[in-house]
């Protein structure tokens, strides 16, 4: 498995917000990357500001389904918790054993994930934030969809269940 991400065409959903957020991610998963192979490496730092990045990163995205009608409990948002969960998890034991390897292990399984994440469960959030006509500068949404009182509860796409 790599342990890179180049960012291409094919990663950019046309949700200005978000692709920004989205190479800032890949640049630090690449960053690690670089940092792991070094001979005697120190990624603490790196690692913790990828966490916190990814922490902010799946709170805005989380923001805006709580804005347009998604269930606090979707597929989407527990995508973003079991990835974070790991990703503690990682740094927790880091911290405990000295023990780089689990991060290494990580890095790969994030490089990995992410292009089938943003291609799936992003862009659905993307298209439907489109249909509601949501501006997540303002908060205003043009057309609010009639939902279940319970909210969506898919990644907001209709082949998502």
């Amino acid at each position: 498995m790599s342990t890179t991400l180049a960012w291409t065409d094919a990663l950019v959903l046309n949700q200005p917000q978000i692709d920004q957020t989205h190479q800032e991610f890949v640049a630090l998963l690449n960053e690690l990357g670089e940092a792991l192979a070094q001979p005697e490496p120190d990624p603490l730092p790196l690692y913790a500001r990828l966490l916190s990045h990814t922490e902010a990163h799946f709170a805005m995205e989380e923001g805006w389904m709580a804005a347009t009608g998604f269930a606090a409990d979707n597929c989407h948002s527990k995508q973003h918790a079991m990835v974070l969960d790991v990703m503690r998890q990682v740094l927790a034991h880091t911290h405990a054993h000295a023990d780089l390897e689990p991060m290494r292990n990580l890095l790969p399984e994030l490089v990995n994930w992410f292009p089938a994440h943003a291609d799936m469960m992003d862009a659905a959030l993307v298209f439907h934030m489109s249909q509601v006509g949501y501006d997540p500068l303002s908060g205003a949404i043009a057309q609010p969809l009639a939902t279940e009182a319970s909210g969506i509860s898919s990644c907001g796409s209709q082949g998502c269940s």
